[in-house]
């Protein structure tokens, strides 16, 4: 097993927020946001730049766990339909570590599907407390304890915090894979404990302008958010704390992820991959306050929605401070962990490339281009294919005849100039284009 000798294999603890933008965290050059915990991560261990994912949280929750892409396992879209879930007999992560003799458990949010198949307990975690659907309420859940219903008082995220502290301590003597998935950040942005809303009392954080929108009003919007996500970094602290009071810090791996990008006021949308337009004063949605209108849709793979942030802690295997600017696809975690328990990869078929070369600071061959793909059925109808490099990005909005977009990354990273059809570009349109196409047709893409 790589790494230093231990007694035993090393443990995992796999933080999966909730809408958490990558700009969404101090560690990625944020001075607005309060992120003690995840900068410290960030400090010990490696950050990735260019982490990227399906815009979207079911399909990437099921390419993390699976690594294998949306269409592969039956999650084109967020799940919508009780029917919808993860594809029966794909393997999850989950089940490789249970394979291996690890206790496994989640707590928070799947999202994977309704149905008695789909059920965590059912794909490999040995406890699941959280909610199967998209999500729950802020505080005073009910929430599923493995496949009971509970009524709980208090903040969701302290709640799933204890849970999360106690499997620590029950399963201290035992190789343990703990992954925890908070409904934060998720809308409703609030209420969480109110602790996390100290570091933003009376501060004016930088905002999008945009006409008609208020500036005072996209603050209320951005504190609320980073408030939500402070309320996260609080309890990675406590559960970061409680590994070095077991003694485990030095024998767990830390992975720190977000289920997709975000946006609040860039390119004039609110959300991800599905996003609202935003309009003049925000409207009234399930009670809260929002800026854009859930009836105007901007279907798109802006890096702002694809990249989310990635930082991985592993003592003595990871350097310390280190940062990874490679091209990182959500479809890797799975080879990563299967060849950290010496599994074969012949046994698990999978999409994704180990990140293990990566986080031991090798000097290897890595991809030149990361490929994704989105069909987005609520809301809007659209069947986007992209192609990326470290400076250029093509996606093309199938069938033939959408508005395909090309844009120079190097020259415009704010993706405001749309190239495509632009004769200077051709070679390049063509190159990529030829390129996606034939990745289309490797992974057996239905619309290929």
């Amino acid at each position: 097993m790589p790494g230093k000798s231990l007694q035993r294999p090393p443990n995992l603890l796999f933080v999966l927020t909730d809408d958490q933008a990558q700009w969404a965290v101090g560690a990625y050059g944020n001075p607005d946001i309060h992120t003690p915990n995840m900068d410290r991560l960030a400090r010990e261990g490696m950050r990735f730049t260019r982490a990227m994912t399906c815009p979207v949280c079911s399909p990437s929750r099921g390419m993390i766990l699976t690594g294998r892409y949306p269409h592969q396992i039956g999650l084109d879209d967020y799940i919508g339909d009780e029917k919808d879930g993860l594809t029966p007999g794909v393997p999850t992560l989950a089940e490789v570590f249970k394979e291996t003799g690890y206790v496994t458990a989640l707590f928070g949010k799947w999202h994977l599907g309704m149905l008695p198949e789909h059920h965590p307990n059912q794909r490999g975690f040995d406890q699941f407390v959280g909610g199967r659907g998209g999500g729950f309420a802020n505080r005073d859940p009910k929430l599923e304890v493995n496949d009971r219903v509970q009524q709980f008082s208090g903040f969701a995220i302290d709640i799933l915090t204890e849970h999360a502290v106690q499997f620590m301590r029950q399963n201290r003597d035992k190789p343990f894979a703990l992954f925890f998935h908070t409904r934060e950040p998720h809308l409703p942005y609030l209420p969480v404990p109110e602790e996390a809303a100290k570091p933003y009392v009376g501060r004016r954080p930088k905002v999008p302008r945009m006409e008609g929108v208020p500036e005072e009003r996209m603050e209320q919007e951005y504190r609320a958010y980073y408030t939500a996500i402070t309320a996260v970094d609080i309890a990675l602290g406590k559960l970061l704390n409680e590994l070095e009071t077991l003694g485990l810090a030095d024998n767990t791996v830390v992975v720190f992820m977000g289920d997709n990008g975000y946006m609040i006021g860039q390119h004039g949308l609110e959300t991800k991959g599905n996003a609202w337009q935003i309009i003049p004063q925000g409207s009234t949605v399930i009670g809260t306050r929002i800026l854009g209108d859930p009836e105007r849709r901007r279907p798109n793979m802006y890096d702002l929605s694809i990249l989310v942030p990635l930082i991985i802690r592993w003592p003595g295997v990871v350097p310390a401070g280190s940062v990874c600017d490679e091209l990182v696809v959500s479809t890797d975690l799975f080879p990563t962990f299967v060849q950290v328990l010496g599994e074969g990869k012949s046994r698990w078929h999978t999409e994704g490339q180990s990140l293990l070369p990566l986080l031991k600071g090798e000097k290897r061959a890595w991809r030149d281009t990361a490929f994704l793909l989105y069909d987005m059925h609520h809301g809007a109808v659209a069947h986007m294919r992209m192609a990326r490099t470290n400076r250029w990005k093509l996606v093309l909005h199938l069938p033939e005849g959408g508005q395909h977009e090309l844009y120079d990354l190097q020259n415009d990273p704010d993706e405001e100039r749309n190239l495509y059809g632009n004769p200077s570009v051709r070679t390049v349109q063509e190159e990529l284009t030829k390129r996606l196409k034939q990745w289309q047709k490797q992974v057996k893409d239905p619309l290929a």
